[in-house]
């Protein structure tokens, strides 16, 4: 691995703030993971032996946390002793497609760093206040995160995430310009499609398609070519195969896409 990248984020808010700020995160974790088929569990971590802060802070800490996580009626699991050093937190396992579980999305409330870098606001009474610090991810790091996505669809993504949508196939060389049309169309449309034009038989094409887990197969024969439809593949269907118009092909990709179906 080349890089390793977090979606890490620090919120800076004041303390009235906190329960509507962590529903908002929550409702964000919850859209995006249930968006990829993604079950999870939520887990509330309470305050570590070892830790900065006394124990005013961490109590007034806990409490606030654990009231914003009740009013969600989100159910969760404690994990005593399981904070960051500074803070507690929610921590959102991930369960993927073998059962087993990930820890990625994290939201931590922290008192702490606000009173050691004297961090200060100007609130609507004109005066100074301390503000709170929620640290929150979602992804975890974008790396682990795709691998763990790869893993969990054993690479066959769902249309609209599939890096190749479509792959253009014409049966002979004689249909490649008519395939090279198809394929700019496909384009036009904001659909990731390729085209594989090298003079090999049909069936050495859609194997090797179905190998790259390509989601759809636009087959283009003399027929096709002529009528200006394609003959239209799933993978994992086997030969079964709908013709149709290149436009209704086109609406019907961006459809699934713009539907973010699973399957």
């Amino acid at each position: 691995m080349r890089q390793f990248q977090q979606d890490d984020a620090h919120l800076y808010l004041a303390e009235d703030q906190i329960e509507d700020e962590v529903q908002r995160l929550v409702s964000l974790i919850d859209y995006f993971y249930h968006t990829l088929g993604l079950e999870y569990t939520a887990r509330f971590a309470t305050r570590p032996e070892q830790r900065i802060g006394d124990d005013a802070l961490w109590d007034r800490a806990e409490r606030t946390l654990r009231a914003a996580l009740d009013k969600l009626g989100l159910p969760y699991e404690v994990k005593e002793g399981d904070a960051a050093f500074y803070g507690p937190k929610i921590d959102f396992d991930v369960t993927d497609s073998l059962g087993r579980a990930w820890q990625l999305g994290t939201i931590q409330l922290d008192y702490n760093a606000p009173e050691r870098f004297d961090l200060t606001y100007t609130g609507e009474d004109n005066r100074p206040h301390r503000p709170v610090v929620i640290h929150r991810a979602i992804f975890g790091s974008f790396e682990r995160f795709i691998a763990i996505l790869i893993e969990h669809f054993a690479g066959a993504f769902p249309l609209w995430l599939a890096p190749e949508q479509v792959r253009v196939l014409p049966i002979t060389d004689e249909v490649n310009d008519a395939a090279r049309r198809v394929l700019g169309a496909l384009e036009a449309a904001g659909v990731r499609a390729s085209l594989d034009d090298r003079s090999q038989t049909l069936g050495y094409k859609i194997r090797e398609a179905e190998t790259m887990k390509v989601p759809l197969m636009a087959v283009i024969g003399a027929r096709e070519a002529e009528a200006g439809t394609v003959a239209v593949r799933r993978r994992g269907a086997g030969k079964k195969q709908d013709i149709l118009a290149l436009d209704d092909f086109i609406a019907a990709v961006r459809q699934e896409v713009e539907s973010r179906a699973l399957s």
